[in-house]
């Protein structure tokens, strides 16, 4: 089916709703069944209009189900929660999400987890990284801030071949430009307040694969956890999915001229961006993505202070911690050890986040220039 048409149409069944073109929001946590079993209980467990997301988002992956959970960080949780076991092993790329490292770290070691952090990505250090209790390998392609990639079709079939789940956050790229089920992928996860989202006004997370593993998180880890999506974000996150093609294509051709802007500026040293043909992953990419997002990275060579001094200058680029919605978001990031293995740079380096929005590029490029000549 068409992703513009699943986008628009897919699971709004006009006719069970009276003809309404944009189907009503359930607000409701109760359904009563007195006179008639209509299929719904409780709003933790279902509710039609956090159906109609799931429905979509489903087939938006190519895959047989998903759930939809309170926030990212809930459906990175749910889905830990359901590869693992006590004293069971991770392996994870290294530049994961931080918060996801900390998740791993911090919190999943009480149960005698332990975690192998892979620093480039390759099929060769996954499989060195194997061990007897290895249960889940968890990845980012494109990772968080440096957006190297990993060859998810073998790396799959490794894990396939030793009984290990694999699980992968899949925020970045949309289900429009990467579908990694088509690659043996067990598990995708979405922060849908980033780019389904797409209007920084709802927290969500999502997570998809075959039904049988998503109807065990459902009834274990989202049920019995709580972290069901509230149906009126669920409302808002269909809103959001009908104009998802034409934002993500305008955030691509923004990003795209961006980032070849950035590449050619003489106080830049690198740019971290998967769409641009000097990047490590470049061929890996093409051969795993349809597409690019709007958000990258890229280095000046000076310290942060002054890099944190030249942004706040900026006038047309917000700083904040998010990304993926309308506006354009911009944060200087010292370069941590867990970035620095991966990357090569040194710790300390300066490294600018970018989350390029849907405002006229001319105009963001603009400020930026004028910002980084100043510095």
């Amino acid at each position: 089916m068409d992703k513009h048409h699943i986008c628009l149409h897919h699971g709004d069944d006009y006719d069970r709703f009276h003809g309404a073109i944009v189907p009503p929001i359930f607000q409701t946590t109760l359904f009563t069944n007195k006179t008639k079993d209509h299929g719904y209980i409780y709003t933790r467990s279902s509710n039609p209009t956090i159906e109609i997301a799931e429905q979509k988002i489903a087939a938006l992956e190519e895959g047989e189900a998903a759930i939809c959970l309170s926030s990212g960080m809930a459906a990175i949780s749910a889905a830990i929660f359901h590869a693992l076991s006590k004293d069971d092993h991770v392996i994870c790329v290294s530049s994961v999400y931080p918060r996801t490292r900390a998740l791993l770290n911090a919190y999943m070691n009480r149960f005698g987890i332990s975690v192998t952090y892979i620093s480039k990505g390759t099929v060769e250090q996954f499989e060195a990284a194997i061990q007897f209790n290895t249960k889940l390998i968890y990845l980012e392609s494109p990772s968080s801030l440096i957006f190297s990639m990993q060859d998810l079709t073998e790396i799959a079939k490794l894990a396939q071949q030793r009984g290990i789940i694999t699980a992968i956050d899949n925020t970045w790229s949309t289900p429009l430009f990467q579908n990694p089920l088509k690659h043996g992928i067990d598990l995708v996860i979405h922060s849908a307040t980033k780019y389904l989202g797409g209007h920084s006004d709802i927290l969500g997370g999502i997570i998809v694969g075959k039904k049988s593993r998503i109807d065990h998180i459902r009834v274990r880890e989202r049920e019995m956890l709580g972290a069901i999506m509230d149906p009126h974000q669920a409302w808002l996150l269909i809103r959001s999915l009908r104009t998802l093609p034409v934002r993500m294509k305008q955030h691509q051709e923004n990003a795209l001229i961006m980032a070849n802007f950035l590449e050619g500026h003489p106080k830049v040293t690198r740019v971290l961006y998967p769409g641009l043909n000097s990047h490590p992953d470049y061929e890996l990419g093409k051969k795993q993505l349809s597409g690019y997002s709007g958000v990258m990275s890229f280095i000046v060579d000076r310290t942060y202070d002054q890099i944190h001094t030249m942004l706040r200058g900026l006038q047309l680029y917000e700083m904040g911690p998010s990304w993926g919605g309308f506006e354009s978001l911009i944060s200087g990031i010292p370069i941590q050890e867990l970035f620095s293995e991966a990357t090569g740079l040194p710790l300390g380096t300066g490294l600018i986040r970018m989350s390029v929005g849907l405002e006229d590029i001319q105009t963001l490029m603009d400020d930026l220039d004028g910002g980084l000549r100043r510095i």
